[in-house]
């Protein structure tokens, strides 16, 4: 028997979200233009995972390049928006019921629990805002 669940794994060290303009489905159109799908990239000591959550299926991939590839830089070379987020333990309790959307996927990566963050955009806001009040605040003692 292989104990998969007994080993912790890797240890993510950075998460990118990626945001993209681009639009299969015609009622992303609606969204802001910029915003209207978003995944999220994992980072560790031995490289980097992709998980793109889409419509019609969740994508996991390992990218094919060093732990020290410029994986940021490379997005935004094709013109998507790419912010750094924090990975955070939530609490055990459950998270809210929502659709299950790209955001709300990439929600649960992050440990994310905010139940009104529903769209791209707010979700970029909200990683953005984390982001300065880390910037700006001592770091929280644990």
């Amino acid at each position: 028997m292989i104990a998969a669940w007994s080993s912790p794994g890797p240890r993510w060290i950075r998460a990118l979200v990626v945001f993209s303009g681009h639009a299969d489905l015609v009622w992303l159109r609606l969204l802001r233009p910029g915003f209207r799908h978003c995944f999220v990239v994992l980072g560790s000591a031995g490289g980097w995972v992709c998980v793109n959550p889409l419509a019609h299926r969740t994508e996991v991939s390992v990218l094919p390049v060093a732990a020290d590839f410029d994986v940021a830089g490379w997005y935004r070379g094709h013109g998507m928006i790419v912010v750094e987020a924090r990975l955070e333990v939530p609490p055990r309790r459950p998270a809210p019921w929502r659709p299950f959307t790209c955001v709300e996927a990439v929600k649960r990566v992050l440990g994310i629990h905010a139940g009104y963050i529903l769209t791209p955009w707010q979700l970029f806001r909200f990683i953005s805002d984390v982001r300065k009040k880390s910037l700006t605040f001592p770091p929280r003692l644990r």
